[in-house]
Formats: C-alpha cells, sequence, structure tokens
C-alpha cells in the first residue's frame, strides 16, 4: 500500500457482464460501493468514455458526509474500466485513479482493481479495508441467480 495505493483481487462465480453492469449502473452502485456503514447517493453518472459522474457517501452515524465526482477515462464493456475522481472538500486535495480489470475465468469472474493517488489524509489501509466492504455487498449482489417469477 505504497504511495497510497490500493490493490485488490477477488474471484466472483458472477459473469463478467452481470460485475460490469454493477459498475454501470448507478442504483447498483449506490447499493454496493459505499463500505458498511454509509449510504451513498449518486446525483450524475453518465457511463461512457468521457462522461462524467458525480456522488455523496454519508456517514448514517452521524449524517455527516463527502462527495465527488469524476470522469471516465476507458470502458472497455466486460473487460476494463479506468475513471479518475476528486473530493470536494479542499482538504482531501488531489486526483484518484481507479483501474479495473475483468476476466472470465473458469468459474466466473477474476476481478483486479487498483486505486492510485488517495489523498494522504486518508490512510491507505482504511481505503483497503472500506474496498474489502464494498466487494463483500457487490458479491451479495451479483452472484445470485434470481429468476423471474
Amino acid at each position: 500500500m505504497e504511495n497510497n495505493t490500493v490493490s485488490l483481487h477477488r474471484v466472483f462465480t458472477a459473469s463478467p457482464e452481470k460485475i460490469f453492469r454493477a459498475f454501470a449502473d448507478p442504483i447498483a452502485m449506490a447499493g454496493w460501493l459505499p463500505p458498511y456503514g454509509f449510504l451513498c447517493t449518486v446525483e450524475h453518472m453518465d457511463f461512457k468514455v468521457g462522461g462524467k459522474f458525480k456522488m455523496s457517501f454519508i456517514n448514517f452515524s452521524t449524517g455527516n458526509g463527502h462527495s465527488f465526482g469524476g470522469e471516465y477515462l476507458e470502458i472497455k464493456p466486460n473487460a476494463f474500466i479506468k475513471y479518475n475522481d476528486r473530493f470536494d472538500n479542499p482538504d482531501l486535495p488531489g486526483e484518484i485513479t481507479t483501474t479495473v480489470w475483468l476476466d472470465k475465468v473458469s468459474c466466473g469472474t477474476e476481478l483486479k482493481i487498483v486505486q492510485e493517488g488517495i489523498p494522504a489524509a486518508i490512510p491507505a489501509e482504511m481505503c483497503y479495508l472500506g474496498w474489502q466492504e464494498s466487494l463483500d455487498k457487490m458479491k451479495k449482489l451479483v452472484e445470485p441467480e434470481i429468476p423471474d417469477a
């Protein structure tokens, strides 16, 4: 976790298409992205190269939150997503770049995430723990196969 960078790796039993959709759908994103104890409001999300997004995380215990927004830099359907974002709070300066790789494997999808440029005020290990919680929530969203009635 040097240079305030975190790297994550998971294997899901869900397809790359389903995991990609979890990143592309604003309602899904609001459900799985915030760590436990936080709510997320997606104010704007134009999921395309050059498209912008804006969202807020709210601490459920205190009601305080922080907002951030950015731009999608590269998107390869069902395989790759790269975006940047910045916090609106000037005490959290800099630009964060998040890169996501989705690879089809025999049992589903191998997911790799690298997040670089995390503001110095945010300990990288806390960011890593937050991502672990987010990915647990994603697993519960993408792995169930629920047929329509």
